[in-house]
């Protein structure tokens, strides 16, 4: 048996008290043995304790709190075994197939096991020294948290039996790697904290004795308990691959320098990891991302209705901390999450959570959510980090079976209850067909000290303050989400089928009105998928049709003269979630061309209609700012002359003109967005105008009954063609209708409210005219983009 540290060096006559810490007899074997042989004879004077791993009582620190007694000059030095998987042929030593099928765990291996392995594969258990620390040291320690070891010797065995063991944790960590590192006595360091038991005194004399028991406490500690075991660092990555490799290819895309940049962040502070959430299959992914990389494993907040049959026990060893969906006025849940989130910052242990809180059913992101992260800035400001990385996280596919999920969840249909059977189905379906690639990014990290300042700021004692700038931290993080995510050959090709409203289209047809929109897109460095330069060819385009065909999202026609593709009515919800995990790259653009249109109605040429161009502009900006990630006003009036620059450098003049023709401006600014990308928005929150107008002045506005008259309305208005497709009969954008009209205040009672509903739909109404404007020249541009695309084959054919 070897150390696993470099050599145990001490003063010759300092006395050494070895406090040894065993699971089995066979490792207090190991132990002993080698004390005797490396320490046995030391002059100063040696003294071993063996102390169980696991529970133990009173007894078992007997004969360490009488040693300790007293002695300052006594150094304390920790000693285990650590238990190591065979070594492969690649010279690596990880949780292997048979292990998996055998049930066995390598580095926990039973007594027998243990016993077999020291005989036959001895460098399989290695001895694992602590750091060292005077007991003098150990002692202060002690007294700065509260204890008093004369007073009590044995809470004092305690405590130096438990540092014992946190010393051996990070010798573990030294010799199995980073990825190891584990929060494994987070209970017992709780409770024995002084600021814990400070605030839980608060909490007691604010909510009564009866509310803050000990129980009650140990019992919500239990609850969020986790760690990182060992085996399931080894296994839980692999088995999270086996799941998406099924469907997915099993190499999953990433940038090399965002890598090398993680590297230095997550060496330099603790992250907090903070992704985008569309599928259930993102923690699977992005654990194997970060395995296969060499990082870490970070501690997982999920949602306890995860936490069903064994899967929640399997789960806590995989790290995930599972929190209760609804905290309410839990004031004692709320703090002990808060100061279990704040210890694990202190220790500088990695945390990972959805940014958006649950998953997306449209494709866009959704507004984020200030819960774990306002914990997360409440350690920085309370000083217990230097600062922490709020790590952004793309993660994206290229298909996902789940859209038909989403498609029926907006038709309002019920969300499936977590369990066996789901689970099962869900597996199942990830090898129902090849889905793609996976994306991953990790774009530069927002650093809490930004933002927040110092941790004795204005920030840390203005709630206001507080409260706008962790606003700002999670805007921010979703904003690079957004800005690293890469446009897909997917969501591409949907978009332009979902343009057409259902008609079929060749594949050289959907390359044609590709081609401008993908210069568009590399005019402004926009980040795609490397398949997206094949989509300058048919042939590009026809591989994409096809793998979507194949997973039923578009349909195949095989005609008389040309195989054409659409996406049928009945799927065109579904395919709206590839669509719309794009649509914020051509966003300003869109409003660019509806505010021209706007303004050319609403005001006279000169610079009253430059004021209406910008009045437009805000306007839009404030009827979708719950769709969409809009920076301040400032910055977003910047982009929005950047982007008009850009298509027309003189489009200020062109606007003011006594001769202006908005639809010649439009045209020379093809490609245009706003038919096929912001219409679905509007005729949804139209809908929802319809529907209120029904409603009288008085009384409350149930918005589920909203949302449920809507969606009949809808389905009317398909029917009619009212509106240009089943994308905007969705409760999910009925429910962002109702949000902004609640924000504007057209939902309160009171005799006028007739008349607010009635100014807010003829807002829409104007949009939505304006948007038939941009569509009738985007349609003549295509056609003449389309008849030059044609004639050089037909020229070719003639000669």
């Amino acid at each position: 048996m070897s150390a696993g540290t470099a050599d145990l060096a001490y003063a010759p006559d300092q006395p050494i008290v070895a406090v040894g810490t065993a699971r089995t007899p066979v490792e207090e074997r190991l132990i002993r043995s080698w004390v005797d042989e490396h320490l046995g004879s030391h002059p100063g004077g040696m003294d071993l304790f063996v102390l169980p791993r696991g529970a133990s009582t009173t007894g078992d620190f007997t004969g360490l709190s009488r040693r300790i007694e007293g002695d300052a000059d006594a150094l304390l030095v920790p000693i285990g075994v650590t238990w190591l998987p065979a070594e492969h042929q690649d010279g690596s030593r990880k949780v292997s197939v048979t292990d998996l099928v055998r049930g066995r765990n390598p580095y926990k291996p039973k007594e027998r096991q243990q016993a077999q392995i020291a005989r036959s594969d001895p460098d399989r258990g290695r001895i694992v020294i602590g750091t060292p620390a005077a007991l003098s040291r150990v002692r202060d320690r002690f007294a700065e948290g509260g204890g008093d070891a004369s007073q009590d010797p044995v809470a004092f065995a305690r405590y130096v039996g438990r540092r014992g063991r946190l010393a051996l944790q990070r010798a573990d960590a030294q010799l199995l790697g980073p990825q190891f590192k584990s929060a494994k006595l987070v209970k017992d360091e709780m409770l024995a904290s002084r600021h814990f038991q400070a605030g839980l005194a608060n909490l007691r004399t604010t909510l009564g004795p009866v509310t803050v028991t000990t129980e009650k406490v140990e019992e919500i500690l239990d609850e969020l308990a986790t760690g990182w075991s060992r085996y399931f660092v080894d296994v839980f990555p692999r088995v999270g691959r086996a799941v998406f490799g099924r469907g997915f290819d099993p190499q999953i895309d990433t940038m090399p320098d965002e890598i090398d940049r993680l590297r230095r962040t997550t060496a330099d502070h603790p992250v907090s990891f903070l992704w985008s959430h569309r599928s259930n299959l993102d923690n699977l992914v992005f654990t194997a991302c970060l395995e296969e990389n060499d990082f870490p494993l970070p501690y997982l907040f999920a949602g306890i209705n995860m936490s069903f049959g064994p899967m929640g026990s399997i789960m806590r060893r995989a790290g995930v901390v599972f929190i209760r969906r609804t905290i309410g006025d839990n004031a004692l849940y709320k703090f002990i999450l808060k100061e279990y989130v704040g210890y694990l910052a202190e220790k500088r242990f990695n945390l990972s959570w959805s940014i958006e809180g649950t998953r997306s059913r449209t494709g866009k992101m959704l507004p984020p959510k200030l819960g774990i992260l306002g914990f997360v800035a409440d350690a920085y400001i309370e000083g217990r980090s230097d600062d922490i990385a709020l790590q952004p996280v793309s993660i994206t596919f290229d298909q996902l079976h789940e859209i038909g999920e989403y498609a029926e969840y907006a038709r309002g249909g019920k969300k499936a209850a977590e369990g066996f059977s789901w689970l099962y189905n869900f597996i199942k379906a990830q090898g129902s067909n090849n889905f793609g690639k996976i994306y991953v990014r990790f774009p530069e990290p927002v650093m809490i000290r930004s933002l927040m300042g110092p941790p004795n700021g204005e920030t840390a004692t203005d709630p206001a303050k507080r409260k706008l700038a962790l606003q700002k931290l999670a805007f921010e993080v979703a904003w690079r989400i957004n800005e690293a995510t890469p446009v897909t050959s997917t969501a591409l090709v949907t978009t332009i089928l979902l343009g057409v409203q259902g008609t079929a289209m060749t594949a050289a047809q959907v390359t044609t009105a590709l081609a401008r929109v993908l210069d568009y897109l590399d005019a402004r460095s926009v980040p795609l998928a490397s398949s997206v330069a094949n989509l300058r060819t048919a042939t590009g385009v026809e591989q994409v049709l096809a793998a979507l065909a194949s997973s039923g999202t578009v349909t195949r026609v095989d005609g008389a003269r040309d195989r054409v593709w659409l996406i049928k009515p009945d799927d065109q919800l579904a395919a709206t979630f590839y669509r719309n995990a794009i649509v914020h790259r051509f966003l300003i653009s869109a409003i660019c061309e509806m505010s021209l249109v706007l303004a050319e109605r609403e005001a006279d040429p000169g610079p009253d209609r430059i004021a209406a161009f910008w009045a437009a502009v805000d306007r839009l900006r404030d009827l979708l700012k719950f769709e969409f990630y809009f920076k301040e006003k400032s910055e977003y009036r910047s982009r929005v002359d950047a982007e008009m620059t850009r298509s027309l450098p003189d489009w200020q003049e062109r606007l003011a003109a006594p001769d202006f023709d908005v639809r010649r401006t439009l045209t020379a600014m093809w490609p245009l967005f706003s038919p096929f990308t912001l219409r679905p928005f509007f005729e949804a929150y139209e809908i929802v105008a319809d529907v209120l107008m029904d409603y009288p002045e008085t009384g409350a506005i149930e918005k589920a009954k909203v949302t449920k008259d809507a969606l009949k309305l809808g389905d009317q208005f398909v029917a009619q063609k009212r509106v240009s497709s089943e994308e905007p009969v969705s409760s999910l954008l009925f429910g962002t209708a109702l949000q902004l009209a609640d924000n504007l205040g057209v939902l309160a009672e009171g005799p006028d409210r007739p008349e607010r509903v009635a100014n807010f739909r003829t807002r829409l109404h104007d949009v939505l005219d304006a948007i038939d404007v941009v569509a009738t020249v985007m349609t003549d541009v295509y056609a003449r983009e389309r008849r030059r695309a044609h004639r050089p084959a037909a020229q070719s054919h003639q000669a």
